[in-house]
């Protein structure tokens, strides 16, 4: 929606109430006066970040692949980890090798992490950033969720991974080393796609926190996919509220609105019913394991691109399940949402009766 919006604007058409509301869900904005703002905001704050990360990739790319090449290469990198696409060029070296080569690398690992991290907080975060600078306090409800979230999953995922695949995948790597894979797989399930370590040999331990970290995501708003962080914090805050005893949810010192908690249940109710229906399909079908298939289908779901080795042998029925998924994940399940919360509510309610729950 963003690009055709960006080429209307370049060839002087004039753009409607219908495109301007549609942008505005497609970036989860709140203020229709604000959009042609907030594009040309997206639209040049997204070049500036990915030139950045392509001058640094080059730094790496030009010197080992030459000036022309090393430039294509560095491009294409910082745009598909922005734009949390996961696709490489890296299959010259080894097949599915993606980004394994560069383990150890400090530069590529921090540059391709900050570009996936960056892409996958929203626009409407970095406006308030940029607008209101290193002031945290004055930051939207939005914002405060996103970066304190985005820093939890970030620190607590780096620290489980080293946990569960430190005698396994980091075995043998320098501290500083088993920090930068251990970091990059915190960082690029959450919808990125690219790897450093060999995915097909991950420990149980490590194949279930990729799974969650791919079932989160990334941002309202952003490049990436999942279920969506604010979406995992409200229902987190829903529950600590429950616990102890409260009837509103809230957290910064602001009130979350009643809608926003029903809607936030009822996507994660409906990602999972589809995303363990697909799993279903696949063990049902074929003989993988249960971590495999749920692996896939996760990663379809949230279309993040990783994979343990098993999508080429899925057979034409699962590779549709998987496009299904991958359709549901971005597309269907959002519109769906939209569909359910544009309907009135009925005139004549039912008479409530309680049932037993737990």
């Amino acid at each position: 929606m963003t690009m055709v919006l960006m080429a209307s604007m370049l060839l002087g058409r004039k753009i409607g109430l219908r495109q301007r509301s549609l942008m505005l869900e497609s970036v989860s904005a709140d203020r229709l006066s604000d959009t042609l703002t907030l594009l040309r905001y997206i639209l040049r704050g997204t070049a500036a970040i990915e030139g950045i990360g392509a001058v640094l990739l080059a730094l790496r790319f030009v010197p080992e692949l030459g000036l022309l090449r090393g430039l294509w290469y560095a491009v294409f990198h910082s745009v598909s980890a922005f734009c949390n696409a996961g696709f490489d060029l890296m299959g010259f070296r080894e097949p599915y090798s993606s980004l394994t080569y560069y383990v150890r690398d400090p530069l590529v690992n921090l540059t391709v992490c900050a570009l996936v991290l960056l892409g996958g907080l929203g626009f409407l975060v970095w406006r308030d950033v940029w607008a209101k600078g290193p002031r945290f306090r004055r930051y939207s409800l939005h914002a405060k969720i996103m970066l304190t979230a985005t820093a939890a999953l970030t620190a607590g995922g780096t620290l489980l991974f080293w946990l569960a695949e430190r005698g396994n995948l980091l075995a043998g790597m320098s501290p500083a080393g088993q920090a930068l894979a251990a970091l990059f797989q915190a960082v690029s399930p959450r919808t990125a796609g690219f790897n450093t370590v060999d995915l097909a040999s991950l420990t149980s331990g490590g194949g279930l926190l990729t799974i969650v970290l791919m079932f989160i995501g990334a941002g309202p708003g952003s490049t990436g996919g999942g279920v969506k962080v604010t979406t995992v914090v409200v229902c987190l805050l829903t529950l600590a509220a429950y616990i102890r005893g409260r009837r509103e949810v809230g957290t910064f010192n602001r009130r979350l609105d009643e809608g926003q908690i029903h809607r936030a249940a009822a996507g994660v109710t409906l990602y999972m019913v589809l995303a363990l229906s697909g799993g279903f399909l696949i063990l049902a079908t074929q003989p993988f394991p249960l971590q495999d298939a749920l692996f896939e289908v996760f990663s379809a779901m949230s279309t993040v691109g990783l994979s343990t080795g098993i999508t080429r042998d899925l057979s034409p029925l699962n590779r549709a399940v998987l496009i299904v998924m991958m359709y549901c994940g971005r597309v269907g399940s959002l519109t769906m949402m939209m569909a359910l919360a544009e309907r009135l509510p009925p005139r004549v309610k039912d008479p409530v009766e309680h049932i037993t729950i737990g």
